[in-house]
């Protein structure tokens, strides 16, 4: 077994520790419950003689922030060797983990969306439906695998900071503007500086779930030039709320034209009519994005299923200037 395998392994005790405790705030809709810890991830196959390097997580811990305390766990993925340079995704967690303090909540797509588990995975094809928690459709799986046979998936730096519970209410969109400078001016900086980052807003991506994908297209079309890409799983947004942010989108467009934007709902998403609602406005206004309805709830499910894998194997494409549409 690699280095790098026992690495993940190790990681993802930690996640079932977290996961055996009980659903979380979050948690809602049918989906079948599986404990984390009864799963079985096959090993991945010997790559050879090549030697990587393991993957690394950091933990950076901010006692003042333009929105209060702040931490942020940085995953630097495998590289080949020291000279390989990755693309950077800030990945925001929901409401759920914000009650946690900013230092268990940062830790979200870890701990709690298992996020080194669906890396592990991937690394050991192919994918079945009980990867995706039973919440994929047989084309979806029949694309994923056959993408990820063609062009396997390739590293990325994850940069996770916690997400405050600011962006509700009538001042929402003002709101942002500070986490937007935390994000933009303070953090990316660091990782860019302190890890292998490409370094570029071209290789610089943001997503994120529900309260984290309404923060994540809030602060990418408020900061354009610092993404090219810009995303929100089930992005909590009432259909009041689209007209100005579809102003923004247009504004975020015209300073970043080549910046790619997407949004991905489920059929069950309690904001499926707002995202529908949203892309319809967007194409409306010229504004060219992706828009993408696969199965499941609004659910933690969701997150560790379909929610993790979509995140992952899109922005490990398109911050590479690939495209992953089936």
């Amino acid at each position: 077994m690699s280095r790098s395998v026992i690495v993940m392994l190790s990681v993802l005790l930690g996640a079932c520790d977290s996961c055996a405790r009980g659903p979380a705030p979050e948690t809602v809709g049918s989906a079948r419950s599986v404990p984390f810890q009864e799963r079985v991830v096959p090993e991945p196959k010997a790559q050879g003689p090549k030697q990587e390097l393991s993957a690394r997580e950091l933990t950076w811990v901010y006692d003042r922030s333009p929105v209060g305390p702040m931490s942020a766990v940085i995953w630097i993925a495998e590289r080949e060797n020291v000279d390989e340079k990755l693309p950077v995704l800030i990945a925001m967690h929901g409401r759920g983990e914000v009650a946690k303090g900013p230092k268990r909540a940062a830790r979200g797509w870890l701990d709690d969306y298992w996020m080194p588990r669906a890396l592990l995975r991937m690394r050991a094809l192919p994918l079945v439906e009980d990867d995706f928690l039973g919440m994929v459709s047989p084309e979806r799986l029949v694309f994923f695998n056959e993408s990820l046979k063609k062009t396997p998936f390739r590293g990325l730096i994850v940069v996770m900071p916690s997400t405050p519970d600011i962006l509700g209410g009538g001042r929402a969109f003002s709101q942002a503007d500070p986490l937007a400078r935390f994000l933009v001016d303070d953090l990316l900086p660091r990782v860019y500086r302190e890890t292998p980052a490409i370094g570029t807003a071209e290789t610089t991506g943001i997503d994120g779930v529900s309260l984290g994908g309404r923060a994540a297209l809030l602060v990418g079309f408020s900061k354009p030039e610092a993404f090219g890409v810009v995303a929100g799983l089930q992005a909590a947004f009432d259909s009041s709320e689209t007209p100005p942010l579809v102003e923004r989108a247009k504004a975020a467009k015209q300073k970043a034209p080549k910046m790619k934007v997407r949004l991905l709902t489920s059929e069950k998403d309690y904001f499926l009519a707002p995202m529908k609602k949203l892309s319809t406005e967007l194409g409306t206004a010229g504004v060219e994005h992706q828009l993408d309805v696969v199965r499941g709830d609004h659910s933690y499910e969701f997150n560790r299923g379909p929610g993790v894998y979509e995140m992952l194997v899109f922005h490990g494409r398109a911050l590479r200037g690939e495209t992953f549409v089936p």
